[in-house]
């Protein structure tokens, strides 16, 4: 039977008691201890441990980052297959691979998901990632190979940094040796390296980034006693100001560029403000936006599924993007099942929307 952490507390304190005077030997045991007590502790909290994408089992992150060209990519590895699915919201997408993960289509599992900069130039890093996977064995059997399947999404941040460095394949390939299922690096790492919020008629913009978060649902399989996680990894470069649904404040976003302060998009747009074509290659109003992210649980779902939770989890960015999905946006939302599972689709779904705004919140706090 587990402990609860006030019993685990008072394991400790015993401990201590026990062996003062002899610190050293304290501290080999909470050395030894420590990822035991921090798992037992998140369980009974509903947290998972890392906070991130890579709680949901089979699921690694990697980054690849061009620190003085201001761009990076970030691979979702899952090597063995996941059932995939994806919604595109926005108007402006740049992606690939996403008609052949959608339901009636053939394939079922997708093998990798690339998050990158670069706008389609970016689309290039992919084929890193299908070597690397091509290299151990994975893919989806088409005759004589196997063909691993890598859905992407980019974002724009050639504005940013060098517009002639972009993701490539030898940057995919650099994502994958540096994934792992331990914490995210978060921020302005990766895909999230160029990226900014808050890109309206010639207003200041902020830092954008990349964010992860999850959820562990305990008990919540149909089948047994298991545990259920979803985690969320997310760019954010949007057009809109990234908002604290529990506050309303603007987090980071459009600022005027004479007094710093941020500035309501949507209110601007609501007063009836007329926009000046001379302002679109300085504001950037017209390209550079885009949030993209993943879902991942260990819940089993079908392809139709699974597609459900990617659109569910839109609402994630609804509550705290304004405004989203615009025509300058190109908005996209990835959803794996990595599981045997059976759970509640409705209550994934939902839990989806939460870890993908609390996951965006975190980019551009990061």
């Amino acid at each position: 039977m587990k402990e609860s952490p006030d019993e685990i507390s008072e394991d400790i304190l015993f401990i201590h008691q026990t062996l003062s005077g002899n610190q050293v030997a304290f501290e080999k045991l909470v050395i030894k201890y420590c990822p035991m007590i921090l798992a037992l502790v998140a369980s009974y909290m509903n947290k998972s441990i890392n906070n991130a994408i890579t709680d949901v089992p089979s699921i690694k992150v990697g980054h690849a980052t061009e620190v003085l060209a201001q761009t990076g990519c970030t691979v979702i590895l899952c090597e063995e297959g996941a059932v995939a699915g994806v919604d595109v919201r926005g108007s402006a997408p740049g992606t690939r691979e996403t008609d052949a993960i959608r339901p009636m289509c053939l394939v079922q599992k997708a093998h990798a998901i690339l998050l990158t900069g670069g706008s389609a130039f970016g689309l290039d890093a992919a084929c890193g990632v299908m070597q690397y996977l091509e290299e151990r064995g994975y893919g989806f059997p088409a005759g004589p190979v196997k063909v691993p399947i890598v859905p992407a999404a980019v974002i724009f941040d050639l504005n940013i940094g060098d517009p002639n460095v972009r993701p490539d394949r030898r940057m995919g390939y650099q994502a994958c040796l540096n994934a792992s299922d331990g914490g995210v690096v978060e921020g302005n790492v990766g895909a999230g390296t160029g990226a900014t919020v808050g890109k309206y008629r010639g207003m200041k913009s902020s830092k954008g980034g990349l964010g992860t978060a999850s959820l562990m649902l305990r008990g919540s399989a149909k089948d047994g006693d298991s545990d259920i996680v979803v985690g969320a990894l997310v760019v954010v470069n949007a057009l809109g100001n990234v908002i604290d649904p529990k506050t309303g404040k603007i987090l980071a976003g459009a600022r005027n560029p004479d007094t710093g302060e941020f500035v309501d998009i949507v209110e601007e747009m609501s007063i009836g403000s007329k926009f000046d074509p001379s302002l679109r290659s300085r504001a950037g109003y017209e390209f550079p936006n885009t949030t993209i992210g993943v879902i991942a649980t260990n819940a089993a779902l079908d392809k139709e599924g699974v597609t459900k939770v990617a659109q569910m989890a839109h609402d994630g960015l609804a509550m705290t993007i304004r405004p989203v999905h615009t025509l300058y946006d190109g908005d996209t939302i990835f959803a794996l099942s990595t599981g045997s599972q059976r759970a509640d689709l409705n209550t994934i779904g939902a839990v989806a929307a939460k870890v993908m705004s609390e996951a965006v919140l975190r980019a551009v706090r990061r």
